[in-house]
């Protein structure tokens, strides 16, 4: 059994269902600490939804000090590289529906089966034995390692790598490239990666209007009909035409909530839920401002709350791109896919302090399903492409 397939069973066997991280930080703190790494626990939230995060940094160290390095006209600081993931996994859902236990890795078919096999333990593991590999061949490399850890991606996302960026921040650590171990490939490992990632914004709009008895419609005012001239407006609306990385921006009605129950009472209010995909062509400010001129226009009687979920971000082709690209290229043959297509990650936040970010990781055709797997095939080479990445760019650098 290779040392990946190896911690990728240990990490599956842990049940780490949001917010919980079961001990497999702690799993990967021992991993990492060997290596040269200063782990640090940066764990947040209340005491009933705690969410774990590990930062762990390794500096490489250099033959000259710093005021040697200044005074020769050198600069101490180097890049910095961050592997950035999830441990937790999203419930497993109907245990009576899945072939194995969900938190038992299993093989069969050459799949290995389980919880977070795609999404994205295999990928974790993936990362710690690319960089036992090439740590060991390269113990002093042109760049400082991170890894950023967390147990709340696929939840709220409130007190997890949000909440490490902020810290990060404060700190005035400095990132320069950074991969999220996301599955983002389709059919084989390394096919496409994602250089970016649209914005989310929600809105919940709340229609006002008369409550009244149905056969009484001059006495009411259904805020339903009125609110239709609007809402068919805001859908058929041209928000931008999207750029060569990113789809035109959508607008998408997900929930409509009115009326009584009753089948003779016109209601008094209408709720809509809506949510915006958008583009690094709009801002959120101009999206908000749009809608409010439509809604205004139509002279609805309303209110609106809005909730921005993350930016868009964008990393265009450039050191990191291409390091990526020549790895999985090397290992595979493929010549990968550049994407910015699905929904949010963790990238959305580390974007605020790295100015590349993509996300690589192995296909995604059974991610939060029941019988969640990863083809054993494709584990070597994920951990592969990461070492070669990270060799890639020792070499640029250097």
């Amino acid at each position: 059994m290779s040392r990946t397939l190896q911690l990728t069973e240990q990490l599956i066997s842990l049940p780490s269902v949001t917010p919980e991280d079961a001990g497999c930080l702690e799993l990967l703190a021992d991993a990492l600490n060997p290596m040269g790494f200063a782990c640090e626990r940066l764990d947040s939230g209340p005491q009933d939804f705690r969410v774990c995060n590990l930062w762990a940094k390794r500096t490489t160290a250099s033959a000259a000090s710093a005021s040697e390095a200044i005074s020769s006209g050198a600069t101490p600081d180097k890049p910095v590289l961050v592997f950035a993931g999830h441990t937790d996994v999203v419930p497993p859902g109907p245990l009576k529906e899945w072939s194995s236990p969900p938190f038992v890795p299993m093989h069969r078919n050459g799949r290995l089966y389980g919880r977070g096999a795609s999404d994205m333990k295999t990928s974790i593991a993936a990362f710690v034995v690319a960089l036992e590999e090439f740590l060991q061949a390269t113990p002093e490399p042109s760049f400082d390692i991170a890894l950023l850890l967390t147990s709340d991606e696929e939840g709220p996302s409130i007190d997890g790598t949000k909440v490490v960026v902020e810290m990060l921040k404060k700190r005035g650590e400095r990132l320069d490239w950074c991969i999220v171990g996301e599955p983002t490939s389709v059919k084989r490992t390394g096919d496409m990666i994602k250089n970016g990632r649209r914005g989310t914004m929600s809105g919940k709009l709340t229609v006002n209007g008369i409550q009244g008895h149905i056969a009484y419609p001059q006495l009411a005012r259904n805020p339903i009909h009125e609110a239709l001239p609007a809402l068919t407006e805001l859908a058929t609306t041209v928000w931008d035409r999207g750029n060569d990385f990113f789809p035109p921006t959508s607008w998408q009605i997900s929930n409509i909530h009115g009326g009584t129950g009753a089948s003779n009472v016109i209601p008094g209010h209408v709720v809509i839920d809506f949510n915006f995909r958008f583009s690094t062509e709009s801002t959120a400010d101009s999206l908000q401002k749009r809608v409010h001129e439509v809604l205004d226009r139509h002279g609805l009687e309303y209110s609106l709350v809005w909730t921005i979920g993350g930016q868009p971000f964008l990393t265009e082709p450039g050191t990191l791109v291409q390091a990526v690209q020549a790895a999985i290229q090397d290992e595979t043959g493929l010549t990968t896919e550049l994407s910015t297509t699905g929904g949010t990650s963790d990238g959305r936040f580390i974007a605020q302090i790295c100015s590349q970010v993509i996300e690589m990781g192995p296909p995604n055709a059974s991610i939060h399903k029941i019988d969640e797997y990863i083809a054993v095939a494709d584990i070597e080479p994920l951990k592969n492409i990461y070492r070669k990445t990270l060799e890639q760019l020792h070499q640029m650098h250097r």
